[in-house]
């Protein structure tokens, strides 16, 4: 097998080929950051209290009925409770005054018998005022919330295999229209159950729509342009999608009507087919040289460079076939793979379980709700413009291993922070936050570099898989805190601090071709690696010409 960067080299790193594919794939993550995360909106709980049916009482006894309550230090009316109403209708009749005539903290309390009443200074309606998610039903929205990472989970699982068979263009494509389906069926749910079914829909397809799109824009675009897309691109174009999902909530405060608009951008999305390519890679994997060729010819034309006569001149000697179709099964065959493959997922669960674990640990922003989620996602942009400047020049385990030390560390200092240093713990929180998001853009590029193209979206969807249980693990570590308020953070900090240190046994992807096949893939440094293959990557693997003449046998028992 012939190398896919050489071949197209003449190509060049830029030109308006790579710029246009370069943003038309980035559009794409706009509707992943605003499909998804209008939980915050849909599922929010504004103000509410005990509703107080039409029945015979003075207005001093309907101001009084509501009993208050302690909260945070301040004392709120009672949202789950009501004095009893027959109680409180006979001293009304009989003329009593709360407060004066009668001490209310003697009377006798009740459920919300009636359901509830809710402020509408905010929200219009949302799932909690349409189904009462309150009181005893609290528990139904983070539970909602909970089944879009489940979606994530099985669309992570699902997704690499059938992008690696159908192709990544065709999965993109079938993902956008799952995901409009998706929020469009969930708009017309008529219970909770059948939102959080349709959002398991949302989350698996969304999911799916981002690594197949990630994995394409990796192995379509060059070298340079390749590390400005998985980090600048995908991750800043989300953020786009991030931001811009509080002003249509806050331009519609109706959630059905919120998640049909939302639903309806994926049809600008139609066009794209015609102008995203397919991956060359994954077609040359496939065996249909020809159609690799013809992407890479219109690539040069549009870049205003002359193709050469042959362009995969070892691919067509070889006259490939079809070449075999890969799954998870053969990641476990490999020694090699099977360990870069564990200390890739240990990866992303610790990341995932610092990020969470770091954000339910932030004390919500006082303030409008639409403008603390807006602030919310610029916060990211910063760690993202800067990691794509460093990633630039710099070796990945050492910067991945440098910013886990970073959120880990914070993790095990913030608990040392005496309470009367809050601004402290708020610059150590923010410093932890932007750690972690500096590891997630990280982790993406290098994830996608190490894997060869026959592997690449099923090692990525198998470290996706992991990084949606380190998500859904995250609530039940925080709730350890209420046995020991500082285990949690022992535990996530020494998670985190210990993938640092497995993170540097990976191979340094800095500066290295994109690996093909599962021949081309490097070992993990100083683990899983017999001296045979030592001394084959020492002296130089397949770009050394004595060992170029070796057997395909022997080869690959090099490589075994």
């Amino acid at each position: 097998m012939g190398d896919y960067d050489e071949d197209t080299a003449f190509l060049g790193q830029t030109g308006p080929y790579f710029w246009t594919t370069f943003f038309l794939l980035n559009t794409v993550f706009v509707s992943t950051g605003f499909n998804g995360l209008y939980i915050v909106f849909v599922g929010a709980a504004p103000k509410h209290h005990c509703l107080i049916p039409d029945v015979n009482l003075t207005e001093e006894w309907r101001d009084a009925i509501i009993p208050f309550t302690i909260v945070d230090g301040e004392e709120v009316q009672s949202q789950c409770s009501r004095y009893k109403l027959d109680v409180v209708r006979n001293l009304s009749a009989e003329g009593f005054v709360p407060g004066s005539d009668v001490n209310l903290t003697n009377l006798e309390q009740e459920g919300c018998l009636n359901g509830w009443e809710y402020s509408k200074e905010i929200y219009q309606s949302n799932i909690v005022t349409e189904w009462d998610l309150v009181c005893d039903n609290q528990w139904k929205v983070p539970f909602a919330s909970s089944t879009l990472f489940v979606g994530y989970l099985l669309g992570s699982l699902i997704s690499g295999q059938l992008s690696d068979r159908f192709g990544r263009k065709k999965v993109i494509f079938i993902s956008l229209a799952a995901q409009c389906v998706a929020v469009i069926l969930q708009s017309f749910s008529h219970s909770w159950r059948m939102f959080c079914i349709m959002f398991l829909f949302v989350g698996a397809s969304q999911i799916s729509l981002y690594i197949s799109a990630f994995v394409l824009g990796t192995e379509v675009l060059s070298k340079t342009m390749r590390v400005i897309f998985t980090t600048l691109g995908a991750f800043l174009f989300y953020c786009i999608g991030y931001m811009t999902l509080p002003w249509i909530a806050y331009a519609i405060r109706e959630w059905r009507t919120l998640l049909a608009v939302l639903s309806a951008t994926s049809v600008v999305y139609i066009p794209l087919w015609w102008f995203i390519p397919e991956s060359p890679r994954w077609l040359i994997t496939q065996g249909r040289v020809e159609e690799a060729e013809a992407i890479v010819r219109d690539a040069a034309r549009k870049n205003k460079v002359e193709a050469p006569a042959v362009i995969f001149k070892e691919f067509e000697l070889q006259a490939m076939p079809p070449r075999k179709t890969y799954s998870m099964l053969d990641i476990l065959k490999s020694k090699n793979i099977r360990c870069i493959t564990l200390m890739c997922l240990l990866l992303w669960m610790a990341i995932n379980i610092g990020y969470f674990g770091l954000s339910l640990n932030t004390s919500n922003l006082s303030g409008d709700p639409f403008m603390n989620c807006f602030l919310s996602a610029a916060a990211e942009v910063p760690a993202y413009v800067v990691s794509t400047l460093l990633l630039r020049k710099c070796p990945r385990r050492a910067l991945l291993s440098s910013f886990l030390v970073i959120g880990g560390g914070v993790l095990l200092l913030i608990q040392l922070i005496p309470d009367t240093l809050q601004i402290i713990a708020l610059a150590l929180e923010m410093t932890g936050k932007f750690g972690f998001t500096m590891a997630f853009s990280i982790v993406y590029i290098y994830t996608a570099e190490i894997y060869p193209t026959v592997l690449r979206n099923v090692g990525m969807g198998m470290c996706s898989s992991a990084a949606r249980i380190g998500s859904i693990t995250a609530p039940y570590v925080i709730y350890l805190g209420t046995y020991n308020k500082v285990l949690p953070y022992i535990l996530m900090g020494s998670l985190t601090i210990a993938s640092s240190v497995v993170n540097f046994f990976l191979p340094e992807t800095l500066n290295q071709d994109l690996p093909e096949t599962m021949e081309q893939m490097q070992e993990c440094q100083g683990l899983c690696n017999g001296p045979k293959r030592r001394k084959y990557v020492e002296n130089g693997g397949r770009n050394n010409p004595a060992i170029q003449h070796e057997s395909k046998s022997d080869v690959q028992f090099l490589n075994a």
